[in-house]
């Protein structure tokens, strides 16, 4: 099952957290048919979004992470809230490139490095903050970790890791975002860094511990780490009917006459989890006289 944990370190000065998002991540890459490499990408990206989201402060809340490096993979987009519910997408789903060896694969030419991250986080207020910053290499953690300290002011280590079968299902996909905190003491700070430093390759901790708190002791090993919450995450899609509705009506009066007339119905698919919804020229008009009164 994915989870998130949230922990706290180093006498309180470090804060962290873990995901396992394998299931979610399977469950996306059978809806998307994503290449091994666009599977890596989405989620690095996706466990990224559900940590950033426990950042948040109540349910409700959203984040959306959105990468584009002018790769062949096109746009990464992921949208997570504070009750860990996720969903993702890439633009070019089937994309692939060569790998950097037999076993690693080269997210950073799928994504690009010429342009930027943008996160955007919806607080429920009337204008959500958007934050971005120049990407680092396309590997998503350097980007999110150069992120973190330069429009945030945040320094972090973010890692993330995801291992693709033969089969192209997948095998394991977590990482773990850990902050420090402005008090901490430089006994503490070396610690950290030395294990950072130190560690095995993530994608073998979470094929081997699989659990993110057995991961946990072995990234923050001598540092106390304390799990303050536990969460699930899923893959989760908030579109609805009524949501695209309104989509439909946000074409305008005319719009909406011109497919009328052209076609009689419509279909909208849902970009996330391709889900269709029909509408026949009954509900076209209806949803039309709702466009002229607007």
């Amino acid at each position: 099952m994915d989870k998130m944990i949230r922990v706290s370190a180093g006498n309180g000065q470090i804060r962290a957290f873990f995901v396992r998002n394998s299931d979610m991540l399977e469950r996306t890459r059978e809806i998307h048919q994503l290449s091994p490499v666009a599977a890596a990408a989405l989620g690095r990206t996706m466990a990224a979004t559900a940590m950033m989201a426990q950042m948040l402060k109540a349910s409700g809340q959203k984040i959306t992470i959105r990468i584009n490096g002018g790769g062949p993979l096109g746009t990464v987009l992921c949208v997570a809230d504070y009750d860990g519910n996720v969903k993702g997408l890439v633009d070019y789903p089937q994309a692939e490139t060569e790998n950097i060896s037999p076993e690693k694969l080269n997210v950073g030419a799928a994504i690009g490095k010429d342009g930027e991250i943008t996160v955007i986080k919806d607080l429920g207020m009337k204008t959500p903050y958007i934050g971005t910053y120049p990407l680092t290499n396309g590997e998503i953690a350097e980007d999110l970790t150069a992120y973190f300290l330069h429009s945030e002011q945040q320094p972090s280590s973010v890692g993330l890791s995801v291992k693709v079968n033969v089969d192209y299902s997948i095998l394991t996909s977590g990482g773990f975002i850990i902050q420090v905190l402005p008090d901490i003491s430089e006994k503490e700070l070396r610690l950290l860094e030395s294990r950072l430093l130190n560690l095995p390759p993530l994608s073998e901790l979470y094929e081997t511990l699989r659990d993110p708190e057995t991961v946990m002791h072995t990234v923050l090993d001598g540092l106390n780490p304390i799990v303050s919450e536990e969460k699930k995450v899923v893959f989760h899609c908030d579109c609805s009917r009524e949501r695209m509705e309104e989509a439909l009506i946000s074409l305008g009066a005319k719009e909406l006459s011109s497919i009328i007339e052209e076609d009689g119905h419509a279909e909208i698919k849902c970009h996330f989890c391709l889900e269709a919804y029909q509408f026949n020229k009954m509900e076209l008009r209806k949803l039309n006289i709702e466009a002229l009164g607007e």
